[in-house]
């Protein structure tokens, strides 16, 4: 598993909202996960657990850090990821700690500032179909820089190129592979967004009825449904809290 997603968490200043918004909008169900000590939600895509839900630590509101979903990466050691981040110029903003029952995990930056996450479970992850419904089929980096992200990422991962497709004066938008799967892509970020930042892609049915359900529930559209190679339709979209998130169909 190591270098690929297993999962993804919305840290946002109010849980309910955010749970109602999300199983309408991308089909999930929620249910509370009975964690000691922390109020902690898990969304479900079937009977599948895909993605956590959570109300933002204090020391994030203080800091004035906006709600943002967070992607969990697969490692074969977290402590030893974590060093490398560090050493490859990297931050490591929550030291490696345990998960009791669950596994180990650390919250880390790169050198750009996008956050991420490293993790290892105690047992073994079932297998994933990428583009299952509900499931995330997407990840894209809008970067600090496209060359020196994607060598600390192969670095760190192990990832590989793929397609490189020219977006013309917004530079090359660089497809990558973990495993020889295509999971994700990665550009430098345009001027005018302030910071570097991960984008996760949430698998709906059809692209237009999921952007009603966006919009009805009060989550706004920053970036209009466009076509991809392969076909798939794209919408990317802030949820009523302010967390950046974008929808994939296979037809509008």
């Amino acid at each position: 598993m190591h270098g690929n997603f297993v999962w993804y968490e919305l840290m946002t200043t109010d849980t309910k909202a955010a749970e109602a918004f999300y199983t309408n909008v991308v089909g999930w169900s929620a249910r509370d996960a009975s964690m000691p000590g922390i109020e902690y939600t898990l969304f479900y895509a079937g009977d599948r657990q895909v993605a956590g839900l959570m109300t933002m630590p204090d020391g994030a509101l203080d800091m004035k850090v906006p709600p943002a979903w967070l992607g969990y990466v697969a490692v074969d050691d977290v402590d030893a990821a974590a060093a490398k981040i560090a050493a490859e110029g990297g931050n490591v903003h929550r030291a490696p700690d345990d998960i009791p029952g669950v596994g180990r995990f650390a919250i880390v930056t790169d050198p750009h500032g996008a956050a991420f996450a490293l993790f290892k479970g105690t047992g073994e992850a079932p297998p994933l179909d990428q583009m299952a419904p509900g499931n995330t089929g997407w990840h894209e980096l809008m970067a600090g820089d496209l060359d020196t992200a994607f060598e600390f990422y192969s670095k760190l991962f192990g990832w590989t190129k793929d397609q490189a497709m020219d977006m013309g004066e917004m530079g090359v938008y660089q497809i990558f592979a973990s495993g020889g799967k295509q999971i994700g892509g990665m550009m430098t970020k345009p001027k005018d967004i302030p910071a570097p930042y991960w984008l996760y892609y949430f698998n709906v049915e059809a692209l237009d009825a999921a952007i009603e359900r966006t919009k009805s529930g009060g989550g706004q559209i920053v970036l209009e449904p466009m076509e991809v190679p392969g076909g798939a339709w794209i919408v990317q979209c802030t949820d009523p809290q302010g967390a950046l998130f974008a929808l994939v169909a296979p037809k509008r």
